[in-house]
């Protein structure tokens, strides 16, 4: 069975938990690198293994989790995102994905993921923030955290790990840890999504733009985190990005 539907058609459904927090609107410097146009919406597909597929996103509609398929794009160098568009930030992010960010958040709203703006900060003006962060409530926090993992094929083996695992403190030499990651949603900014005017998917150092953000210590620094090597495939492998629900009961992993 195959649904046609229109990318401003799911997006106006977005809208409608968005407009429950109304989004912080961001100026975007013109010096960023912007993704190219979007393509036209692709089909919601069902599969015969039971899941679904929005364009080249697989996702499981009882589990919630979503595949995104990636490759890895930097194996050393200072990183600032884990994952962007490939037309994005591309010189200082491990993976990069041919799928829009757009289309990841028409799955994350089909699966009813909830997003927390906390770490987006509040404009005391345009085009200048105020170092203040909204008050969002402890419950729609909780509700907000993902698990990011990357899945491989190595020797004829499915591999999985933690996002996480493939980056490093540069001055620890230490994984990142496997903390839960907060999915912030993006916003609309001048008529579209920012994180299709960006490129930014998940990041590590903060990002106003990113769908999803590392919550852990040194989120504000740019200079720290680099690719974990000896643990990741070769650069170019293609991984896929794993998007889950963090289990509420779950303790954070230590790096």
């Amino acid at each position: 069975m195959k649904m046609k539907l229109s990318l401003l058609w799911l997006l106006s459904l977005s809208a409608l938990v968005w407009a429950e927090s109304p989004p912080i609107i961001e100026p975007v410097p013109p010096t960023e690198p912007k993704p190219a146009a979007t393509k036209p919406a692709p089909s919601i597909t069902k599969r015969a293994d039971g899941l679904m597929q929005y364009g080249d996103i697989v996702f499981d509609p009882k589990s919630r989790e979503v595949r995104v398929p990636c490759r890895i794009n930097m194996t050393e160098g200072l990183l600032e995102f884990a994952v962007v568009q490939e037309k994005g930030k591309v010189h200082e992010a491990l993976l990069i994905t041919s799928c829009n960010a757009s289309d990841i958040q028409v799955v994350m709203k089909l699966l009813r993921y909830v997003a927390s703006e906390e770490l987006y900060a509040i404009e005391k003006e345009r085009g200048i923030l105020s170092g203040e962060y909204p008050q969002v409530p402890e419950a729609t926090k909780k509700a907000a955290r993902v698990q990011l993992q990357v899945q491989w094929e190595a020797e004829g083996k499915t591999q999985k790990a933690p996002l996480s695992d493939w980056i490093m403190h540069e001055k620890t030499s230490k994984a990142m840890g496997s903390i839960p990651w907060i999915y912030g949603g993006s916003m609309i900014y001048e008529g579209s999504f920012l994180a299709d005017q960006t490129g930014d998917i998940a990041s590590i150092f903060v990002s106003r733009g990113s769908l999803f953000l590392y919550a852990g210590d040194d989120k504000f620094s740019d200079d720290v985190w680099i690719p974990f090597t000896k643990r990741m495939p070769a650069l170019g492998t293609n991984v896929f990005l794993l998007i889950q629900p963090q289990p509420q009961n779950q303790s954070p992993a230590k790096p």
